[in-house]
């Protein structure tokens, strides 16, 4: 499994922490879903403005969000219905696709709900992944489905609610 990640705001800081927070989100959802094909995700932390910039640009919703996700492979649940193209042919590596998290709007969340930046960016991150392998929350047995796995994956990281 191949995690890159780059930051590229400045108003808070990424430590080596916070980057094994994310490394091991992402591995453990991979886990977690059994999913072991070599692949690489990148994920892209950024401020609230470029979020915003991202949103409007994709999605023509002009406003900052936590976390969006652009998959590359078509999946359904951990399940995939297409990888044509999809191969990084000189590494052998599926590429799954980019998540980008606001930090700025990840420590509000962290506050208004009353647990720790840490498990803040571990949810988003999870929720990116699940999207990455075509899960999705449009309905409320997707959303329970979807949501159930992130839990299960930040009970194994020892991220659990109401942490302060």
């Amino acid at each position: 499994m191949e995690i890159y990640i780059e930051n590229i705001q400045d108003k808070i800081e990424v430590t080596p922490n916070l980057e094994k927070i994310i490394n091991d989100a992402v591995k453990t959802s991979m886990e977690i879903e059994e999913f072991d094909i070599q692949s690489e995700v990148s994920i892209l932390l950024v401020d609230d403005e470029k979020i915003r910039e991202i949103n409007n640009e994709h999605r023509h919703i002009d406003k900052a969000t936590d976390v969006l996700s652009f998959p590359v492979v078509d999946m359904h649940e951990g399940e995939i219905l297409s990888n044509e193209g999809d191969f990084d042919l000189d590494e052998d590596l599926l590429l799954l696709g980019d998540i980008i998290i606001s930090l700025e709007t990840a420590k509000s969340q962290a506050a208004e709900y009353g647990h720790s930046f840490e498990r803040e960016i571990a949810f988003l991150t999870t929720h990116g992944v699940f999207h990455l392998l075509g899960y999705d929350h449009m309905e409320k047995e997707e959303e329970e489905k979807m949501l159930g796995k992130q839990e299960l994956v930040l009970r194994k990281l020892g991220l659990v609610r109401n942490e302060k």
